[in-house]
């Protein structure tokens, strides 16, 4: 018979496995069985009695853990000359426990009594029991810059990069931070701000040279004017904020809602949790709850958090650093749904039927409690049967019965045909130093769809509940294709040997039809980029015009208040709607919501342009070093002065210029999209396969060109470069046009039946 483990050796093991918590994994590890189970029992009762430990339905949580982001006051230092720091929050029954700060070379000095908010590691250590690395001193926010720094006799100078700068910045010898000349780096102010002469300031990092990776983000930043530091007054009002209490919330803390994220993920805005219904009239079916940090309760209308936020529209994602929407203190801490830590928010309970359609909803404004953090990657490989020490102990109750859930949601989906398309996502790894590493599409495991299908049913309940109430809100617009795009997709489609019916309204299923009949194709990627050039952008508005792509009526963005402005106007109308408090809809926010519509719709697209810009200049330097070599792609698009090349390896975009192309003149086909050869008759079109020669990689423009090798396999046939209608300096002229168009002439090319190539001839003549 085994010893029964003493209350400490319980509380070591919970606090080394906080995973493995449940009475049955505790039992196992000390190799308890049998009768001695109802001892263990007492024990742990009596652990949570004296307030050791807390128990959350079947399990045992320690609650003396802190938040990963938290606020510190540093203490002096000791004998060692090391730093160590105390919670400013410390709600446990035990021991405030010991913090060291780690230093890095570029963090400010620090001292006795300063305040500061930190990124924590929970370690075993004999001293101390986490380690901190500072995110930023409370209390002082330091102008930041990004230039050039040029050494000079007296230290050196600073040129800022924004357009418009009109003076240099001093930098003494001893705050250079050992930059060279030329040096693109990160400087913040010093001193106080006079009125004369150039400000001082100091170095806080070296980015390198500006053509360097570890640079462009920065550039993008400034070169599109993204709001990238936050003024004073927002920074001192974020923190004083301190973490909402229950009051009149509805608490949810017993209920298993998780948080699944990317690995890289800094906040964590959403939880979701799901269980089979008991209710004997919808058998099958599920009970949804889906989570929310409710921002609104700290970020009031009209204060100066609520203005930036206002301003930024949403927060920027770069793969090197985020520009956020809100302060760390709010993003990373208070607003954060972190494992194991009380947390604000607003919550929708949603019931679904055996085929996922919704029965009903109602949403509460809560308190919750994270059961677990968990990556997309961590969750799939649970439900595939490789449980970690994570997610073991919550696959049969808490993964599970989401999996099962978002089985009846896919069926909803297929009933509804929301717009399916096929495009992977891009991911850039990069080194420590900045450098790209490697870039990979991102696998589309089931636990993302599971999420995003969580999430629109959330978003669809927000504006059905606002709209029933007649509460003002701002919803997501995504409306039809114009006329002109569609037919271009007709046209290429055509081209392709494919169809998209036409004289009938149009329909996400009819897009989807022509989606699965490219799909496995070689023409699956063309004709999947091609329907999502002929969508309209979506944007936000106070007037509900539908989601086409969602194949939805009602739909607004309640999901991410931390990252979209939008998201915060829809809490803060539920907040009216419901009569929670005083923090909701102001005057100032329904008197000018057309202008916060159109606003926010601007700066999410100037963040879309800056994100891409950014992706192109890191693709440009890592293909740099391999300018000569081959590469195999498609033609993703025609213009008069070249050709566009999505590479298959990397999906990088480059050009074909002109003269690029061959020795003879191409005549450029707008309406048809196509180049044809003005000697040989050669016809490029979208969708092509082509083999290039990389010619030019740009790191500084993100530009990247190719010359063409290989047409559909065949190597490029060489005129005599004497051209003939539209010869030189006209070569985007269309000259003569021939018999047989360009695109039928593609058409044909591609085409393997003799005989549907002749009845789609007839059909082009008949058009």
């Amino acid at each position: 018979m085994a010893k029964l483990p003493t209350k400490a050796e319980i509380l070591d093991w919970i606090a080394e496995n906080p995973t493995q918590t449940a009475k049955r994994d505790i039992a196992k590890a000390f190799g308890i069985k049998g009768a001695q189970r109802i001892d263990l029992k007492k024990i742990l009762k009596d652990l949570e009695a004296e307030g050791h430990l807390e128990k959350r339905q079947k399990t045992y949580r320690d609650p003396d853990r802190l938040p990963p982001v938290s606020v510190l006051e540093v203490r002096a230092p000791n004998d060692d000359g090391d730093l160590f720091a105390k919670p400013m929050e410390w709600n446990g029954s035990g021991a405030e426990p010991r913090i060291l700060i780690v230093a890095r070379e570029s963090d400010p000095a620090l001292g006795a009594g300063d305040r500061i908010l930190a990124r924590l590691q929970e370690v075993k250590a004999e001293d101390h029991h986490y380690e901190a690395r500072l995110i930023r001193r409370i209390g002082s926010n330091p102008l930041k810059i990004v230039g050039i720094f040029r050494k000079n006799s007296e230290g050196g100078a600073i040129k800022p990069i924004d357009k418009g700068a009109d003076r240099e910045w001093r930098v003494a010898p001893d705050a250079s931070g050992g930059a060279k000349d030329g040096e693109l780096v990160e400087a913040e102010q010093i001193g106080p701000k006079g009125r004369m002469g150039n400000p001082r300031a100091r170095i806080t990092a070296r980015l390198g040279d500006p053509s360097e990776p570890r640079a462009v983000s920065l550039i993008a930043i400034h070169q599109h004017g993204i709001p990238d530091a936050f003024p004073d007054e927002v920074i001192h009002e974020a923190d004083r904020m301190t973490p909402a209490g229950l009051g009149d919330r509805v608490d949810l803390r017993d209920m298993d809602l998780i948080t699944i994220d990317p690995a890289d993920a800094r906040d964590r805005d959403d939880a979701v949790f799901a269980m089979p219904d008991d209710d004997p009239k919808n058998a099958g079916g599920f009970v949804l709850w889906v989570a929310i940090a409710d921002v609104a309760h700290y970020v009031r209308p009209g204060s100066a958090l609520d203005r930036e936020a206002r301003k930024r529209g949403n927060s920027s994602y770069f793969p090197d650093r985020v520009v956020p929407m809100l302060p760390d203190r709010l993003s990373g801490d208070l607003c954060s749904l972190h494992e194991g830590v009380p947390r604000a928010c607003v919550a929708v309970r949603m019931v679904i039927d055996g085929e996922g359609n919704k029965k009903s909803h109602r949403f509460v404004r809560g308190l919750m409690l994270s059961s677990a953090a968990l990556t997309y990657q961590e969750v799939q490989a649970a439900r595939d049967g490789a449980p970690n020490d994570r997610t073991a102990p919550l696959t049969e109750h808490v993964i599970a019965p989401l999996y099962d859930a978002y089985a009846a949601l896919r069926a909803a989906r297929a009933q509804r045909q929301p717009l399916d398309l096929d495009l992977p996502e891009r991911r850039i790894q990069l080194s420590e130093d900045g450098h790209v590493e490697s870039v990979n599409f991102v696998d589309r495991l089931d636990a993302h769809r599971l999420i995003e299908e969580f999430m629109v049913l959330a978003n669809v309940s927000a504006a059905e509940t606002l709209s029933a109430k007649k509460t003002p809100l701002l919803f997501r617009v995504h409306e039809e294709p114009p006329d002109d795009k569609l037919d271009t997709l007709r046209d290429t489609a055509e081209a392709a040997g494919l169809t998209l019916a036409k004289g009938q309204v149009l329909k996400t299923s009819h897009l989807n039809q022509l989606l699965a009949q490219a799909a496995g194709s070689d023409e699956a990627e063309l004709i999947n980029l091609s329907t999502l050039r002929a969508m309209t952008q979506a944007y936000y508005s106070p007037k509900n015009f539908g989601h086409f792509g969602l194949a939805l009526r009602n739909y607004a963005h309640f999901t991410s208040p931390i990252r979209r402005y939008s998201d915060l106007i829809v809490h803060r109308a539920l907040i009216t709607a419901h009569g929670w408090g005083d923090d909701g809809l102001s005057e100032g926010d329904l008197d000018k919501l057309d202008a916060t519509a159109q606003h926010i719709s601007e700066t999410e697209r100037r963040s879309m342009v800056a994100e891409r810009d950014t992706t192109d200049r890191y693709l440009a330097a890592f293909l740099s070093d391999r300018v000569g070599a081959e590469f195999t792609g498609r033609i993703s698009g025609i213009a008069k002065f070249g050709v566009f090349v999505k590479l298959d390896e990397t999906g990088a975009d480059g050009l074909i210029p002109m003269r690029n192309l061959g020795r003879e003149y191409f005549h450029f086909d707008r309406d048809e999209g196509t180049l044809m050869g003005s000697e040989t008759g050669t016809v490029i079109g979208l969708g092509q396969r082509v083999t290039v020669k990389l010619t030019e990689a740009a790191p500084v423009t993100g530009g990247i060109a190719f010359e063409l090798i290989t047409l559909e396999d065949r190597e490029m046939p060489q005129g005599t470069g004497r051209g003939g209608r539209g010869g030189p300096g006209r070569f985007g002229g269309r000259g003569k046009k021939p018999g047989t168009s360009p695109k039928r002439k593609l058409a044909r090319a591609k085409k393997k039946d003799s005989k549907t190539g002749k009845v789609k001839a007839r059909r082009s003549r008949q058009r």
